[in-house]
């Protein structure tokens, strides 16, 4: 039987996200758990990528498996005119699993549909990124010992941003009141605030974020992301639009941490990067733990 994939969060129960979680707290009491011998992970990258990568590769090669694939799309047969499809079903022969980026929203979904292996989908478009999603959760979880009744507040582009979209989704499991923070042209998609509206959660709109700060328990900054605008005017119009610094987190409350799926720009100062709210480079780090946490899921490997 074909194993379970995890195209978008919403594939995965609570019981099953808490699952994971669990288990990367293993993984982060010890990395080095050599349960893949013999298992090969094809890593299929089209969309340029440092963080999400590096990270399933080192906790593949942390697990002892092995991992075939690209990073550069340009040096493959899609640029000889090869379909998704026939790329899928090539790696398909090679690989146990296969984890894979595409700039094309629903390119994951096809992807599980065509593999007879599990997909993992490491961010489709501006669509869903669900293992960022889980690195996130696994984040707030250990910053605030709880996921249940937080004030989560996102900021900067919550209309391109698909790890906001998948957090989203995952944060309405757990009676979370929403702040949303943004121009008026990234907001966040009505498909994502019908679903909170659906689940009879809160959430406020602003423009201006000093007023969400003081009611936060976690500040989840993004980058406006120039690469999804097709008229670059629009991008200079709203690029600089929120800009985080040490002196705004005066007000924040105690225990309060600000996140960040990275890479930034300059929305988060780096005055901020030595105060007691960071924790941006901390969670980039959990995203290791929580692959291998993933993969050891998927594989009903026993850890």
């Amino acid at each position: 039987m074909k194993r379970k994939s995890l195209v978008s969060i919403n594939d995965y129960s609570k019981d099953e996200i808490l699952e994971i979680l669990e288990l990367a707290k293993k993984f982060e009491e010890n990395p080095n758990r050599r349960i893949l011998d013999g298992v090969v992970v094809g890593v299929l990258f089209f969309e340029p990528s440092t963080r999400t990568r590096l990270s399933f590769e080192a906790a593949i090669n942390r697990m002892g498996g092995r991992v075939v694939g690209f990073s550069d799309s340009s040096s493959t047969s899609t640029q000889k005119g090869e379909s998704l499809k026939d790329t899928i079903q090539t790696v398909n022969q090679y690989a146990d699993l296969i984890v894979m980026r595409h700039p094309v929203e629903g390119s994951a979904r096809y992807a599980s549909e065509v593999a007879t292996c599990p997909i993992i989908n490491a961010g489709d478009g501006a669509n869903q990124h669900p293992t960022q999603c889980l690195l996130d959760l696994y984040t707030i979880l250990q910053t605030q010992n709880t996921l249940d009744n937080l004030n989560m507040t996102f900021v900067g582009d919550l209309k391109y941003g698909r790890t906001v979209h998948s957090l989203s989704i995952a944060m309405t499991m757990f009676n979370t009141t929403f702040h949303l923070v943004s121009p008026f042209e990234l907001k966040l998609p009505s498909a994502v605030k019908l679903h909170i509206k659906d689940k009879k959660l809160p959430y406020h709109q602003y423009t201006d974020l000093t007023q969400a700060i003081p009611l936060s328990d976690i500040i989840y900054m993004t980058r406006i992301q120039a690469e999804r605008f097709s008229d670059p005017m629009e991008y200079e119009k709203v690029k600089n639009s929120y800009v985080l610094n040490r002196e705004l987190l005066t007000n924040a409350k105690p225990g309060m941490k600000v996140l960040h799926p990275l890479p930034r720009v300059n929305e988060i100062a780096l005055d901020v990067d030595d105060s007691p709210q960071a924790y941006y480079f901390k969670q980039a780090q959990n995203g290791m733990f929580v692959r291998e946490a993933l993969i050891a899921h998927m594989l009903g490997l026993k850890v």
